[in-house]
């Protein structure tokens, strides 16, 4: 039986993606592939053929060997974009490295198209809406890391024929969302606070500005960035076509979960406004914005409040503590 590959199963895309495979694409095996040191494995669909495994050290082969598979979606990594810069070591093992091993696995057994989960991070400091043919100018590790990945890509492409399809999502949120990172997505990070009676924090003064993207609502373009022709060798972002102030993020979820304090904390080293064109995931993925960010807040409110009462990540020792923010230390 043909099988699909996702890493980072356990996580927000890949539990998601799975499920939507399995139920939509029944003549499909699914692989999931997470050390899950930032999901859950009651995340992942019992349909899916799970292996517990770290992409940066162990042998892919011996998963890749034992199916027959036609495509992959490489999801898994640790997207503490903020954090990056004082995990500089963390941060390229698990996003470049384990690229690298998931690439070499690709090439060995001649899948038909990786999709890999870029960032929106690799812009940093461009003008939005930032264009897929605009230059990256990433600002952080995490989004050099995610540039270094696209670039080996190419060469993938070019010198060993790998055919690949690249997206660039942005500030995906929703069902399965991992909200117990204190590192990572502000709305999941929102949520959690709110469940532990503590006030929304934001670094600044909320003026940023963002899109955000409702996990649903990008499913359907992830399965055409692997089948669709057009979409081979692109790179494309894939997310809402409407920005927010952090701030009026904040305070809409403040609406769905029935009031909450907001506490305004130092600023951090980050892009002010990142958001992005959309017309070319419409033209060749079929993405549709559907999902306004007050109703998938409410959706995503509702299934945080039947989760287990998990304890928060907090990284217990960081690389370098040179310049820390003091909500992190």
């Amino acid at each position: 039986m043909k099988a699909i590959v996702i890493t980072g199963v356990a996580g927000l895309l890949g539990s998601r993606m799975a499920k939507w495979i399995l139920e939509n694409k029944p003549s499909y095996q699914v692989i999931g592939i997470d050390n899950l040191s930032g999901g859950y494995e009651d995340h992942i669909d019992n349909r899916v053929i799970f292996y517990k495994a770290d992409l940066a050290t162990d042998d892919l082969n011996r998963i890749f060997s034992s199916h027959e598979v036609e495509f992959v979606y490489h999801f898994a990594a640790y997207a503490a974009e903020g954090l990056s810069p004082f995990i500089r070591k963390y941060n390229y093992t698990n996003n470049i490295v384990a690229t690298a091993n998931v690439v070499n696995a690709c090439i060995t057994h001649q899948i038909k198209r990786l999709v890999f989960t870029s960032s929106m991070a690799v812009y940093g400091a461009g003008e939005p809406p930032f264009s897929e043919n605009d230059l990256p100018k990433p600002i952080d590790p995490y989004g050099i890391a995610k540039y270094a990945c696209e670039m080996d890509l190419h060469v993938a492409g070019e010198q060993h024929g790998l055919d690949w399809c690249i997206i660039r999502p942005h500030n995906v949120y929703g069902v399965n969302q991992n909200i117990w990172d204190r590192y990572r997505n502000v709305l999941g990070i929102w949520i959690y606070q709110k469940l532990n009676n503590q006030s929304l924090t934001i670094y600044g003064d909320g003026s940023q500005k963002r899109a955000f993207s409702y996990i649903d609502d990008c499913l359907f373009p992830l399965w055409n960035a692997s089948v669709k022709p057009a979409a081979s060798k692109q790179i494309i972002n894939l997310g809402s076509k409407k920005e927010y102030s952090i701030l009026e993020a904040a305070m809409l979820l403040k609406e769905v979960v029935g009031g909450a304090n907001i506490e305004f904390l130092e600023m951090r080293h980050e892009v002010h406004a990142a958001y992005s064109t959309h017309e070319k995931s419409e033209e060749i993925l079929g993405y549709q914005d559907k999902t306004d960010l007050s109703s998938g807040l409410t959706a995503m409110w509702n299934w945080a409040q039947l989760q287990p009462r998990r304890n928060q990540f907090v990284w217990p020792k960081y690389e370098l503590e040179r310049g820390l923010y003091k909500f992190w230390k």
